[in-house]
């Protein structure tokens, strides 16, 4: 007999039965669906530095900057298309809007590369156009992302001790295909664009998210499109009546709350001490939303902790880039490495590394903590951190010893194989900690807002960067005053990349303590994680 989901229809109005919907089989296709999209956009943000500082001219501290800004941009428009996903839409309404956008800013991004720029007006077009490409890429990778990575965990039932574990191995080989998609990228989208066209390069990238909306809705028929609501209020409302009546009845006793309301007594009991102001809602509101609001702002703490993780993430496709096109990249006489496919070492640590986690690490682990991902999600997010602490120090001593080598013969660059003990590093602090926050945004936030949760993750990228974009100007004129060489100098000879990497690595060591604080008080939203 044909098993129902919790959810009774879905948001097309058709009933929801777990035997003919969902599972691995419409999850493994929408893994696919994001592997081209990972494709088109690594292809462009990638290499993204080297156009800004070649065809377009701009300075190497200005491009920084502006790439930063830009991702960091993609990373916090997610918020707005949640609200609407999660609101009124769908993530299913949402993913095909937003891809039809994504594609025809592609689009616009090839064309703008074949403008020429032989004179100060066609130049200004090509850069207007340029600009107005990565705006419409920007609105549209925003709404897709994080209801494409919830709509795929959507296809497991979290009721389902089964369905619970495959659905925590599910985020783990996402991120495995994403990461074999954009090595796939970097090593030949970078060629292209270096070697052959900076126009077919992105036109390749357009091909190849039309190709992810084809297969999204190649499998329409056998999704699983769970409606969660099951006739409640909207959540948005739920959790926003909570604040008001908590700030209404402030000046109210504890004993008149209690004497209102008796399920306040047991609150105490159910829910963590933080936050204990939202209790005073209890008067009016019911014990399941003041926990649910209790939820949502216990993940700020979390939020906030994670920051510096995301400023060292910020670095990889600007300056770790721009290192490497100073080295020696010959792998034989005429042939070079493009330095943006160094990245590429990152995303082959991770798909080395993760079926050694999940089919190695996990089974092992969970044996003796007996939770079904093995170990808790703030301990995996946790380790990546520390990671990234060391690849901070270990980045810092190779520039160090760059630096020196520059110095003491020009002739003859340092080899940028030097390099690769940082991206890897920075890929295994990704494989944990990446992972590790989407499943933890995603399962503790309430089931109707998980496109929300999605995209507070992204957010922790949006403001990292944001903050990378600020400390960079802010050190480049502080550092440039009274005539002395920046620290990002357009000569990376002369500039000290090496002080930004330690700079990072203390205050990567300073988030680490403040995100352990904050760990160890936490309380899950479910026992199991």
């Amino acid at each position: 007999m044909a098993t129902s989901t919790v959810a009774s229809a879905d948001e097309l109005g058709n009933t929801v039965v777990r035997s003919s919907s969902g599972g691995w089989k419409s999850a493994r296709l929408i893994i696919f669906v994001e592997m081209a999209e990972r494709f088109a956009y690594f292809g462009v943000s990638s290499n993204l530095i080297t156009y800004l500082t070649g065809p377009l001219g701009q300075p190497t501290a200005a491009a920084a900057a502006n790439v930063n800004v830009w991702i960091g941009t993609m990373s916090f428009l997610p918020l707005l298309w949640a609200f609407v996903a999660d609101g009124c839409l769908g993530r299913f309404r949402t993913i095909i809007i937003s891809s039809s956008l994504y594609i025809f800013g592609l689009g616009s991004l090839s064309f703008s590369a074949m403008v020429p720029s032989d004179s100060r007006d066609s130049n200004q077009l090509k850069v207007t156009l340029f600009l107005s490409s990565l705006f419409l890429i920007a609105i549209g990778q925003s709404g897709y992302k994080p209801c494409a990575k919830v709509f795929g965990a959507d296809q497991f039932d979290g009721n389902d001790l089964k369905e619970r574990k495959a659905k925590s191995s599910y985020f783990n080989w996402l991120m495995f295909g994403t990461c074999f998609s954009i090595t796939t990228t970097r090593l030949v989208s970078t060629y292209i664009q270096e070697n052959l066209s900076w126009s077919l390069g992105f036109g390749i990238q357009c091909v190849s998210m039309l190709l992810s909306l084809f297969l999204f809705l190649l499998g329409t028929t056998s999704y699983r499109f769970t409606s969660e609501r099951g006739g409640k209020k909207n959540p948005f409302a739920r959790i926003g009546r909570v604040f008001m009546e908590a700030v209404k009845n402030r000046r109210q006793q504890d004993s008149d709350i209690a004497n209102a309301n008796e399920t306040l007594l047991l609150l105490a009991q159910q829910s963590s001490e933080k936050f204990r102001f939202l209790n005073r809602a209890a008067i009016s509101c019911e014990l399941a939303e003041v926990e649910e609001a209790k939820s949502v702002l216990r993940l700020v703490s979390i939020w906030v902790s994670c920051l510096v993780y995301a400023i060292v993430y910020a670095q990889s496709p600007t300056f770790f880039t721009k290192q490497g096109a100073t080295m020696d990249r010959t792998i034989s006489p005429g042939l070079l490495v493009p330095a943006a496919s160094l990245q590429c070492f990152i995303n082959i640590s991770i798909i080395v590394f993760i079926p050694v986690y999940d089919c190695l690490f996990v089974p092992i682990a969970r044996s003796f903590t007996h939770i079904p991902s093995g170990i808790t999600m703030l301990q995996r997010i946790g380790t990546g951190i520390s990671l990234s602490i060391l690849a901070m120090v270990v980045a810092a001593l190779v520039e160090t010893k760059r630096l020196q080598t520059a110095r003491d013969d020009l002739t003859i660059p340092m080899s940028v194989w030097w390099l690769v003990p940082q991206y890897v590093l920075c890929g295994v602090a990704d494989g944990f900690t990446m992972a590790g926050l989407q499943e933890f945004f995603y399962d503790q936030v309430p089931s109707e807002l998980r496109s929300v949760g999605m995209a507070m993750n992204l957010s922790i990228y949006g403001a990292g960067n944001f903050l990378s974009s600020f400390m960079i100007s802010v050190i480049d004129r502080l550092t440039s005053h009274s005539g002395q060489t920046s620290w990002f100098d357009n000569d990376l000879n002369k500039a000290h990349l090496d002080y930004f990497y330690w700079l990072l690595a203390c205050l990567s060591f300073i988030g680490l303590a403040f995100y352990l604080w904050f760990a160890k008080s936490y309380v899950y939203n479910r026992s199991n994680t």
